[in-house]
């Protein structure tokens, strides 16, 4: 009988944690962008890495967007779309600045709402994006992607899906 109850306790405590692990809040993301998953596919040798995490409180999101092997980036966004779509741009990371060619971090920062570009429900921006919130579910669900542009290549020279 005490086995039976052991392995009870053991089963459910194996239940208690899959639900703590499926119920967690995720609070990081990230990416590794570069040619072969921009749309379309370039040749580039650059790659990037995007680091995001949430505040405790889910008010905003610190970020680092490293890049290598690139030269003459002239912006670089959070956009809303699908992994092989192209979609608007939500969230500046990097622009307006100077045309760099970056071998460490390219930017670094806290977006908010404020920071957010709102976009209507589209075919490529499903529920569209009205806040960070929205953006934040977008990134839980595939459905953002970070873009690196450069003067060669304007619409988009590397490219990461956020996980």
């Amino acid at each position: 009988m005490k086995r039976g109850t052991g392995l009870a306790a053991a089963f459910l405590v194996g239940l208690v944690a899959v639900g703590l692990a499926i119920g967690g809040v995720n609070r990081n993301w990230s990416t590794h962008s570069q040619g072969d998953t921009e749309v379309p596919a370039t040749a580039s040798q650059g790659q990037a890495q995007a680091i995001f995490h949430m505040s405790e409180d889910g008010s905003s999101l610190d970020f680092k967007l490293i890049a290598s092997n690139i030269a003459d980036v002239t912006q670089s966004h959070i956009h809303c779309g699908t992994p092989g779509a192209n979609g608007p741009i939500v969230v500046f990371l990097y622009g307006f600045g100077p045309t760099v060619s970056p071998n460490g971090v390219l930017s670094e920062g806290t977006i908010t709402n404020a920071n957010v570009i709102p976009r209507p429900d589209s075919e490529v921006c499903p529920g569209g994006v009205a806040n960070l919130d929205d953006v934040i579910e977008k990134m839980n669900n595939d459905g953002a992607y970070v873009n690196v542009h450069t003067v060669a290549i304007p619409g988009g020279e590397i490219r990461g899906d956020i996980k």
